[in-house]
């Protein structure tokens, strides 16, 4: 997982990493299971499966803890992973600003073929000191070569992430019907208010926004394009699986490759529905 996501490209406010080790793992448990949030279906699913490390792309912990308690269900999962020999990883903001990341899947679901327009970090690089190369950024801005009618781009989205419902903001009433051409999409996966707005872009393009941050940018002349949190997250876990089998494979000489089962959970969801 450092090779995939390098934990130095998360947020300083951010919470990565191992944030549970189990001091007793068993025997037998070689499967990983991968899911955004540790809910307690999700937590059902890897004790059916004989799970031994679950990586949960949200923190688990984020801040603080004066205690751990069975009383609050969060912190149970947690105590239950202990007892049970499962131990929680997290690369939460890591793996959005690792180039080949959330945030640069979400950016190839905009453009139909590699060729058709460009890919850039949105705000400043994140560079290795050691070598001087750039690992990440934070967001993306994808400038497409020929400008699209926002609706062409909404069915881009919907596609990309396989999902049948968007929330969208319109810099006036009349753009929903005569509609409008955008060609520069700033992109933050999850919550990507505080890092959108002001940007240089046609369309700003996360899983949730404020209120008023949806109204600052509509009045700004933007449109707003809002997939629900973790659904602009959820679709990348078998990307970062493949990416996983692919690092056991170069690790053959720790004896880890073929007899470590990668699973994507079946479990995880966004936690709310449109009914």
């Amino acid at each position: 997982m450092e090779r995939i996501a390098p934990l130095r490209l998360a947020e300083k406010w951010d919470n990565v990493g191992l944030l549970l080790e189990s001091p007793v793992p068993r025997l037998g448990r070689n499967r990983v299971l991968l899911t955004i949030d540790l809910t307690t279906s999700v937590l059902s699913e890897a004790l059916a499966k004989e799970t031994g490390v679950i990586v949960a792309y949200h923190p688990t912990i984020f801040k603080g803890l004066q205690s751990l308690t069975l009383s609050n269900p969060l912190q149970n999962s947690l105590l239950r992973c202990a007892a049970e020999g499962i131990s929680v990883y997290s690369p939460h903001t890591a793996l959005d600003s690792v180039w080949g990341g959330i945030n640069d899947w979400l950016a190839q679901g905009l453009l139909l073929k590699p060729e058709d327009g460009t890919v850039a970090a949105l705000l400043g690089l994140k560079m290795n000191s050691a070598t001087g190369e750039s690992e990440g950024a934070e967001g993306r801005l994808v400038t497409l070569n020929e400008p699209v009618d926002i609706k062409e781009l909404e069915r881009r989205i919907k596609a990309h992430l396989k999902l049948k419902h968007l929330q969208v903001g319109y810099p006036s009433s009349d753009e929903q019907t005569t509609g409008s051409l955008v060609q520069k999409i700033a992109i933050c996966a999850g919550s990507g208010g505080s890092m959108l707005l002001g940007t240089a872009a046609d369309v700003y393009f996360t899983g949730e926004m404020s209120h008023h941050e949806v109204l600052g940018a509509v009045a700004a002349g933007k449109h707003v394009v809002l997939c629900g949190h973790t659904n602009t997250e959820r679709g990348y876990l078998p990307v970062l699986a493949a990416k996983l089998r692919n690092e056991l494979e170069k690790d053959s000489e720790v004896g880890l490759a073929g007899k470590v089962d990668i699973e994507v959970s079946r479990k995880d969801e966004h936690p709310l529905q449109i009914v």
